[in-house]
């Protein structure tokens, strides 16, 4: 395995990360999960990425508690808060009440004294930033938070967050996370320049855009037990399940082969191209997967073949 900095920041991740969204605690039996957990850590994987809405708390208590037999040090797990926990009007979002609670929620249900990052799970239009903030550095003060970050905020937003902690002298998040894949770039344009500016790494999810980059979408045929059979997928993966999608799925496979490895090789491998990229999550369902996907890491892709990708891509 290899491993980055997170940002500026002094800790180091593997590459290759896994996530629990969509797998643990749902559609993967917890014994698969445990030993897809096992195999990752075999492997080098030393980022482990959850949050409290995935399955309500229970995506968060298979990882942890495959991982506890493991030296708490040796590895880092994650976090997140703000889409609804429950009905009532202060059951989602970024205020104090709502992080504080989350937070003391995640570390009961994981046993853990502190997880590595937190992340803010979407920006809040509702609450302020300075408040957000504040929280989360408590949090950090009392030990139950190492590192602050954001999943899917906008430029803007990231900066924002940026100067809210350094006028208050409150600690700067060190994180995104967003969505980057192939067909779906719009980090490149403004995310991935001001995260530089600022020492802010990526970590990103759904590298393998769901399933559309491993090639098991062919025409008009999906697989049965794929997550495009299931009548609830999102509108993102509704928009990708089209004849032009594939025909461009069919020339990165044909890349692919030509050098010698996997399309969901080429994928991960495109992605860690990115200096600003810190790790690429993967949702592996099975110990496979992760032996498969952790390939990419070796694969360097020269300028040739960047420029073939943005051709097919294009």
């Amino acid at each position: 395995m290899k491993y980055r900095r997170l940002g500026k920041s002094g800790l180091k991740v593997s590459e290759i990360s896994l996530g629990s969204w969509l797998t643990y605690g749902k559609s993967v039996e917890d014994g698969v999960a445990e030993k897809t957990i096992h195999k990752a850590y075999e492997l080098g994987i030393n980022f482990f990425d959850s949050a409290n809405v995935y399955e309500r708390g229970q995506g968060e208590r298979v990882m942890a508690q495959a991982l506890k037999e493991y030296p708490r040090e040796s590895y880092i797990i994650t976090t997140k808060a703000f889409w609804p926990m429950g009905d009532g009007p202060n059951d989602r979002g970024l205020s104090r009440k709502h992080v504080i609670e989350q937070v003391n929620a995640s570390l009961k249900r994981m046993n853990l004294d502190y997880v590595d990052i937190f992340y803010c799970h979407r920006y809040d239009k509702e609450t302020p930033v300075t408040e957000t903030l504040r929280a989360i550095d408590d949090l950090i003060r009392q030990g139950k938070i190492l590192y602050a970050g954001v999943s899917e905020w906008s430029a803007a937003q990231i900066e924002e967050a940026i100067r809210v902690a350094d006028q208050f002298l409150l600690d700067r998040i060190v994180v995104n996370q967003p969505q980057y894949n192939m067909f779906h770039r719009y980090i490149e344009k403004e995310v991935i320049p001001v995260s530089e500016k600022y020492g802010v790494g990526q970590v990103v999810f759904s590298p393998l855009a769901q399933g559309v980059l491993t090639g098991k979408y062919k025409g008009n045929s999906i697989p049965e037990d794929s997550r495009a059979s299931n009548e609830s997928i999102n509108s993102s993966m509704k928009r990708m399940l089209n004849e032009t999608i594939f025909g461009k799925v069919d020339q990165l496979e044909k890349l692919a082969g030509e050098l010698g490895i996997t399309l969901p090789t080429l994928a991960l491998a495109w992605i860690l191209r990115q200096p600003n990229v810190s790790s690429t999550l993967i949702g592996a369902s099975k110990p496979s997967q992760v032996e498969e996907n952790v390939k990419a890491i070796d694969v360097q892709l020269s300028d040739e073949v960047i420029q073939k990708i943005e051709g097919i891509l294009e």
